[in-house]
């Protein structure tokens, strides 16, 4: 009595399920999904190859599917993590490029007070702090800044005598900040431009 034979065995499918799974799990990971890429692809070589066998009489066809649909579907995982890093990185770069261009740049700063106040008393920040007693307006400041610059200070407070003062900041000869102060000890303040 004869035995029916059994179709062989088709390590191929099997081995394209295993990997195409692992594959497809690693590359829901984005550190990790590195590991993905050489799983996924063997996982669709193995997958072809156990089609195949599949055709020549070896079981394993389902596996052989399964494995093929896993690692296409890890590809396609994967290749959407690359897209989402490789347009960060534009960014990152694009942003780096941007500052270093700013950090270059150089600026005019005016600092300028006018009116009719007998005495004031003008503090400003810019390179450093600084405080003047100034008895003569207008009072004018210029400096080149490189880089950003941001945060800057220009303060003017009238003596006890009273009168108008007012402050005013300009960036590149673009007015940035203004203010006014009027009667004995009042502060007009343009700082943070």
């Amino acid at each position: 009595m004869s035995h029916p034979q059994s179709p062989a065995r088709n390590g191929f499918g099997v081995a394209a399920f295993a990997l195409g799974l692992l594959g497809l799990v690693f590359s829901a990971f984005p550190v990790v999904g590195a590991i993905a890429w050489p799983l996924v692809v063997l996982g669709v070589a193995f997958g072809v190859v156990g089609l195949v066998q599949a055709r020549r009489g070896q079981d394993g066809r389902g596996w052989a599917v399964a494995g093929l649909v896993l690692s296409v579907a890890g590809i396609a995982a994967c290749a959407l993590w690359a897209a989402v890093f490789d347009r960060a990185s534009t960014e990152v770069d694009d942003a780096m490029e941007q500052l270093e261009a700013q950090a270059d740049q150089r600026s005019a700063v005016v600092f300028e007070v006018t009116g009719d106040a007998p005495a004031v008393t003008v503090d400003h920040s810019a390179v450093g702090e600084v405080e003047e007693q100034v008895t003569t307006l207008p009072w004018r400041k210029e400096f080149t800044v490189k880089g950003v610059l941001r945060g800057g200070t220009l303060g003017v407070t009238t003596g006890p005598d009273g009168g108008t003062a007012t402050c005013r900041v300009t960036v590149d000869g673009v007015e940035r900040k203004t203010a006014t102060a009027t009667g004995p000890n009042a502060r007009a303040d343009c700082s943070d431009f």
